[in-house]
């Protein structure tokens, strides 16, 4: 008897449904517990420092924006616009701080600039003064915490605004310049508000990886929510103040989505293909202009590896260097594989749904699916241990009483609590490369299959899946790093006694063990460099 076209069309829905709810189980458990009464823990919070963590958490956000808008702004334009020496490799190096978490990066400039650290040791021993008579501690703050987390997420901004402004019209511009306006005015009249759409959704990205930081401002000892959610719930025991402080923190990230949402609207008109042709700078502006883009790669990156492999070289490294170190990295391998094979499933499942059975319901189902991006790791964390918690013990008897299981919890001793939080967290970059793979088969093809004989699931394995190899890697590459290098969700949900490179990192780190640190952090570098290229790579060709 066949399946009616009604049902067939909805089980096209599943793997989207089985995404939607996945995200949003977590968001479900956070509402609940927002609006469940506050308990003693939470008025205690209210009367002293919740009002420093939303201060904290909305100054740091604005800091980390303007300071990644005029580095990411300013290095698009001068590599869209203009030829220089070294334009073409910078143009790619300006990419690579992505590939240094930030956390790492502050705990770099941290050894360097420190009190104790050797650059103000030689600053004392030069001008012959004591750590009492000259002393800068300007670096563990709010200022120093925007700096680190801006010189790390500025390239999500030049991404989106360089290949904004590489594609302009040249109509506009070139007419500005008849005009009588001079090449910058040209830029602030005409190009930045041509690409008013690329900022935003970079700063949009910028804003979002900075409520979800917990590794830079717990490091530098800030109180923000991220931390504050952490400490109520590990520090205190207090789940019901830690549930409303990510209720509070959700509100920032349904501010940053609707802002995100917004931003796409007004994109530039682009019938008219001809472009503005690059204007040669020569002398000392051509030398300034590499010195401005070079800059930004020296302190976002090239200065960090140096002082960590300074670091590594002169104290040895981590001391467990070896076959517990060795364990870490399998640690941080295997989760962080286990959930880039299982986003990048899923996001195929997701596509291919949507590619065969279009439509509303299922476009929505996508967009909750593709939410997690947007939530910080600690308020998945939250969201996650609650509901799941419950759900772990009625299993656990269950398997006692029906099948003689005689162990602990099933779910909370394992690492699936910190895979199905990496999947959660990372889909969206895995669906956004494979449904990009999706869009450059024509689907036309689908049908010369079809007429064939072949089902749907033979198109996608024997059609699809080969020509979309370069999409499957890239998505499965890019969740597999950003796996590595997750800290909050890592620290509030692995099992007992798991360790990976990162929270190794932040372990030593908070106990002023940098040089230590320093293995494990050039470790999670060296690994980050790859995606990040294929990442400009991709976006090259946009």
């Amino acid at each position: 008897m066949p399946v009616p076209a009604r049902r067939t069309s909805l089980l096209w829905l599943l793997p989207s449904v089985l995404a939607a709810a996945l995200v949003a189980l977590p968001l479900v458990a956070v509402l609940v517990g927002g609006l469940m009464p506050g308990s003693d823990g939470w008025q205690h919070l209210q009367e002293t420092v919740l009002a420093s963590y939303l201060v904290n958490t909305l100054a740091l956000m604005v800091l980390v924006g303007l300071i990644s808008l005029a580095i990411g702004v300013g290095a698009a334009w001068l590599v869209a616009a203009y030829d220089f020496p070294g334009r073409g490799t910078l143009s790619w190096l300006l990419v690579l701080p992505l590939a240094a978490p930030a956390y790492v990066v502050a705990y770099a400039y941290t050894d360097l600039l420190d009190v104790s650290g050797p650059l103000q040791t030689q600053l004392r021993s030069a001008l012959g003064l004591g750590i009492d008579e000259f002393a800068l501690r300007g670096i563990r703050s709010l200022p120093g915490a925007a700096v680190m987390l801006a010189i790390v997420l500025y390239p999500y901004v030049y991404l989106l605004c360089r290949a904004s402004f590489a594609g302009r019209s040249a109509a506009p511009f070139e007419a500005a310049r008849v005009l009588g306006l001079t090449a910058f005015h040209a830029f602030i009249r005409v190009a930045l508000p041509a690409a008013r759409p690329a900022i935003a959704g970079g700063l949009a990205l910028v804003l979002m990886e900075t409520l979800a930081d917990f590794g830079v401002v717990d490091y530098f000892a800030l109180p923000t929510l991220s931390t504050g959610i952490y400490r109520t719930w590990i520090s205190l025991g207090d789940k019901q103040a830690a549930l409303r402080l990510a209720a509070l923190m959700l509100l920032f990230v349904l501010a940053l989505v609707v802002f995100e949402k917004a931003s796409r609207r007004g994109r530039p008109d682009a019938r008219d293909t001809s472009r503005a042709v690059r204007i040669r700078l020569t002398g000392s502006r051509a030398w300034l202009a590499t010195f401005a883009c070079a800059l930004p790669v020296t302190f976002g990156f090239v200065l960090p590896v140096v002082i960590l492999l300074a670091l590594k070289l002169t104290s040895g490294g981590d001391p467990l260097f070896g076959r517990r170190f060795i364990g870490y990295a399998g640690n941080s391998v295997s989760v962080s594989l286990a959930a880039a094979l299982a986003a990048t499933l899923l996001a195929v499942l997701m596509a291919y749904s949507q590619r065969q059975r279009p439509g509303k319901l299922g476009d929505g189902l996508i967009r909750i699916g593709t939410l997690g991006y947007a939530l910080p790791g600690m308020l998945l964390a939250v969201g996650l241990l609650g509901p799941l918690g419950v759900v772990d013990r009625n299993l656990t008897v269950w398997l006692r009483d029906h099948l003689g299981y005689g162990g602990g919890l099933v779910l909370s001793g394992t690492t699936v609590l910190l895979v199905y939080a990496y999947v959660c967290r990372f889909l969206t970059v895995s669906y956004n490369s494979v449904h990009a793979g999706f869009a450059g088969i024509p689907e036309a093809m689908d049908a010369a299959a079809r007429s064939l004989g072949a089902g749907r699931m033979d198109v996608l394995r024997r059609v699809h899946l080969p020509l979309m190899r370069p999409s499957l890697l890239a998505a499965g590459l890019l969740v597999f790093v950003d796996a590595m290098r997750e800290l909050p969700a890592t620290l509030m949900l692995r099992p007992f006694n798991f360790d990976t490179l990162a929270t190794r990192v932040y372990r030593l780190a908070g106990d002023e063990r940098l040089a230590e640190a320093s293995t494990a952090a050039l470790t999670i570098v060296a690994i980050g460099v790859l995606p990040v290229l294929l990442l400009n790579r991709l976006g090259s060709r946009r």
